[in-house]
């Protein structure tokens, strides 16, 4: 039987599942926000420049795009789900 010891070392095992992560620019500083896949909203954003571990990258920030703003991907996501600005 497959265990995941030690404990508490700041590992895990497998990959955070329905969670996406991109950089966004807010107030001039970008940040690392990671964003619930199945109803789009984001939870969360790291203060510092680290990625959060296992969770995985868009496909616009696996490309090398340049990163947007929060306020354009928020408007993308209005806009998505039928209603317009």
């Amino acid at each position: 039987m497959a265990t995941n010891k030690p404990y508490g070392d700041g590992h895990r095992i497998g990959a955070v599942r329905k969670r996406s992560q991109r950089k966004t620019k807010i107030q001039g500083e970008r940040h690392w926000t990671k964003r619930n896949r199945t109803s789009g909203r984001f939870m969360d954003q790291k203060a510092d420049e680290k990625k959060f571990k296992g969770v995985r990258k868009e496909a616009a920030e696996a490309a090398g795009a340049e990163p947007r703003t929060l306020t354009g991907v928020l408007n993308e996501a209005f806009v998505f789900r039928g209603n317009t600005p």
